[in-house]
């Protein structure tokens, strides 16, 4: 307990100095950069450390930092046993990614850059959610049916039926919305990772848990229809989650304040990964992440998530809340959090539906963030799916629920405490887009023995998604998320086709109707930051492939039509070159790269 006590405040001093590094990243304009002076860098190599570390090593003295260590393969034992005698505390070890996690002394940090067992050293980040719990003027959606009907979803037969979602948040508080006997499990990552009663003492968890696989069933009420002449009762739950029947694994990594630390999901997509047999988890929801601070090659984080793709889950994770000045209200360009960057997972930003299931009116939520993201430059988010206030349940052991009684929303008219709340955030948005995964991976399985792979789940996201019309590329990615869309897609793909072989079984019209409009797909997937459209996702093609990283370079079929890389930029140099997030630049490689230094806030803006 003292050493739980000890960790949760060294969380709260970490959260801080996030918070403050936010406020100061939102705050900047055109400014000089120091150029510190790096050994590895002047050695024309790129540094081990990222760019926290970086400064930290500059200091030299003896303040502890908590550290991610990636070794060579065959030395993580070996280092250990080195980090030990030096008298700094191994805490944890990744077995899968070749690293642990360690509290070292600063004087210690050149230390590890120069030992040439070592890959990469990073900072074992804070982690927060993407939760926005800020109080907006547009109407709500007080009939959560309504975002089932903007999905087109509202006469959907799939429900997530035996598809597992594992969800790395806050918790699951138990409520009637989760029972029935569907095997939702439970694992704390804030201890030892062991199964446990399930709790949530922030809040965050139960709400994206329940968006996702809710049954609604605290919500259900009566309503009275009339049917060719004749009047009869119907039950209806209007905050149901997206995919009802899906099952819940939830790992919880983050503590009463929605923080924890970047070694805890790494312990948690570990373990995920190793169970996924045991517990069939096919999708992985993140809505959290933390500020980039190095390039996706060597975050532990990416490097982990892109580990989950390649066993085959679909990894979903939120792009993050940066997307709008706080001081200045301008919308702003780069704030893409990790693992919101990594390359194979499906990113998702936040749209505003103002209230209706009319897609027309959809507009993005300021607070989204937009890409590029830093040092990748990669085309993020990959879409955008409704995330501004929506009602799931809510944790009344969480400090949420406490703090906001506001947000508080009833489930029943005469239920003496509200079941419900409100929230808004990428988090949300996320959420909703992880119900849909499990909408398709059902459809998709009940017609075919082989299964869709995450590359093939991203890639129908995208070619289904409905553009908006105010909205430019690097906000949006693909467009809106159209969930009768893809689940009509994913029925008509035959994962088991042999590669080059034209996989659509059936006949397919590249339109949804909803809400008695008709709404044209985007018929485009972004491969890393290039267009790819046509018939591209109508044969199956080695890009689709489990082991393939996304946006790499691949073999395409004669089909294939290349978009204009200006149809992702509009300008590429610009997004390349010199968009800012902290003090290094959008596609250089260690964040030290001097040039111009150009914060872009609002000169895109919608």
């Amino acid at each position: 307990m003292a050493r739980a006590g000890r960790a949760n405040a060294e969380i709260r001093r970490g959260l801080g100095r996030f918070s403050i590094a936010l406020t100061l990243i939102a705050a900047l304009c055109a400014y000089p950069v120091v150029n510190h002076a790096r050994s590895a860098n002047d050695k024309g190599k790129r540094s081990k450390l990222d760019r926290v570390l970086q400064d930290a090593a500059l200091q030299g003295n003896g303040v502890k930092h908590r550290v991610i260590v990636r070794t060579r393969h065959d030395r993580l034992g070996a280092v250990e046993d080195r980090i030990e005698k030096h008298g700094n505390h191994v805490e944890s070890q990744h077995t899968r990614l070749h690293s642990f996690t360690a509290t070292v002394h600063g004087s210690d940090l050149r230390a590890l850059e120069a030992d040439e067992d070592i890959e990469s050293v990073s900072l074992d980040a804070v982690i927060t959610s993407h939760g926005d719990v800020t109080s907006e003027p547009q109407r709500a959606l007080d009939d959560q049916n309504l975002l089932l009907s903007a999905l087109g979803l509202s006469d959907t037969a799939y429900t997530g039926d035996k598809i597992g979602v594992a969800v790395i948040d806050s918790g699951l508080e138990e409520s009637s919305d989760l029972s029935g006997g569907r095997s939702d499990r439970f694992y704390d990552f804030t201890t030892d990772g062991r199964a446990a009663h399930p709790y949530d003492d922030y809040g965050h968890g139960t709400h994206v848990a329940t968006l996702i696989g809710g049954t609604g069933k605290d919500s259900e009420h009566d309503v009275e229809v009339v049917e060719n002449g004749r009047r009869r009762n119907v039950k209806v739950a209007p905050y149901q989650g997206v995919a009802p029947k899906a099952r819940i694994i939830s790992l919880k990594v983050l503590d009463a304040n929605g923080a924890g630390y970047t070694s805890s999901v790494l312990n948690a997509l570990e373990f995920a990964v190793e169970n996924r047999e045991r517990l069939k988890i096919d999708v992985i929801n993140l809505s959290l992440g933390h500020p980039i601070y190095e390039s996706p090659d060597t975050d532990p984080l990416v490097r982990a998530v892109e580990d989950a793709v390649h066993a085959g889950i679909v990894v979903v994770t939120s792009a993050g809340n940066y997307g709008v000045n706080q001081l200045t209200g301008e919308v702003g360009y780069a704030g893409i959090t990790s693992p919101g960057n990594a390359p194979s997972a499906i990113s998702v930003g936040a749209l505003d539906m103002h209230g209706t299931s009319d897609r027309s009116d959809d507009t993005m939520a300021k607070y989204s963030s937009r890409g590029p993201a830093w040092y990748s430059g990669l085309a993020k988010p990959d879409l955008v799916a409704p995330g501004h206030r929506l009602v799931a349940v809510g944790a009344y052991g969480g400090s949420l629920y406490g703090r906001y009684a506001e947000r508080r929303v009833q489930g029943r008219s005469g239920d003496k405490r509200p079941r419900y709340l409100r929230l808004s955030g990428t988090s949300m948005a996320s959420a909703v887009t992880s119900g849909v995964v499990a909408l398709m991976l059902e459809a998709n399985r009940d017609k075919y023995d082989a299964q869709l792979t995450p590359n093939a789940v991203k890639a129908i996201l995208e070619y289904t998604a409905l553009p908006l019309s105010n909205a430019d590329a690097l906000s949006q990615g693909a467009g809106g998320l159209n969930g009768s869309g893809a689940i009509q897609l994913a029925e008509t793909i035959d994962p088991g086709r042999p590669v080059g072989e034209w996989w659509l079984t059936g006949p397919l019209n590249p339109w949804t109707f909803i809400d008695g409009q008709s709404f044209v797909w985007s018929q485009t997937v972004v491969w890393g930051n290039t267009v790819v459209w046509g018939t591209t996702l109508f044969q199956n093609q080695t890009a689709w492939a489990q082991t393939v990283v996304w946006g790499t370079t691949v073999v395409w079929g004669t089909t294939v039509v290349w978009g204009n890389t200006d149809l992702v930029w509009d300008n590429p140099y610009l997004w390349g070159q010199t968009v800012v997030w902290g003090t290094g630049y959008v596609g250089s490689t260690n964040g030290s790269t001097l040039g111009p230094t150009t914060v872009v806030w609002g000169n895109l803006s919608q």
